[in-house]
């Protein structure tokens, strides 16, 4: 029952998660968290971590997170296979069609359309992982020991890193990696 719900729920999250890994958080959050409760609001962080850190898409690399955490590797491969058949089925039959009608205007409004949507869901996915890495419990409180101070300052200083002094990303995720283990060294 376990490998027919994971094929089921990132069949789901590939079927529908259009503009790529980012897009597909929210969807994977819905399913893996609050749906099925396989891991924890804290435990999809490290998720997105862990997706964000290991080579290949996104997606791919949660479904094969989540579907070992769950059910080991029987249940890594049942996981990554149901994510990606939709994405190899669209993809063949889009191929064929837009071949077949790419002149219409018609097709290009379809595809013009979809944009807002995805940006709505990249925005989505970017406001969740920030509350998570700014929260200690996933939910916006500034009651006490709920909002960390240093994971504030390190999403100041990557974003500064990234926007204003155009740094490599890969170099301020390893600068901030180091940061905060050397903090919590030296907090212990």
């Amino acid at each position: 029952m376990i490998f027919l719900q994971l094929f089921f729920a990132f069949l789901q999250i590939g079927a529908f998660s259009f503009g790529g890994g980012y897009a597909a958080m929210p969807l994977i959050q819905a399913q893996v968290v609050q749906k099925f409760g396989w891991l924890s609001a804290a435990d999809f962080s490290a998720l997105v971590t862990i997706a964000e850190m290991t080579p290949g898409p996104i997606a791919i690399n949660a479904a094969t997170f989540v579907g070992n955490q769950v059910a080991g590797i029987a249940g890594a491969v049942v996981a990554t296979v149901g994510v990606i058949l939709p994405s190899c089925l669209f993809v063949s039959v889009l191929a064929w069609l837009y071949m077949k009608y790419r002149k219409l205007s018609l097709l290009q409004g379809i595809l013009h359309s979809l944009r807002p949507a995805v940006v709505a869901m990249i925005f989505t996915a970017g406001l969740g992982i920030l509350v998570s890495a700014l929260f200690r419990d996933g939910v916006i409180s500034f009651a006490a020991g709920n909002f960390q101070i240093r994971s504030a300052v390190l999403v100041a200083a990557a974003f500064a890193a990234l926007r204003i002094w155009k740094l490599n990303p890969i170099l301020v995720m390893v600068a901030c990696g180091v940061a905060e283990t050397a903090a919590q060294l030296l907090t212990r």
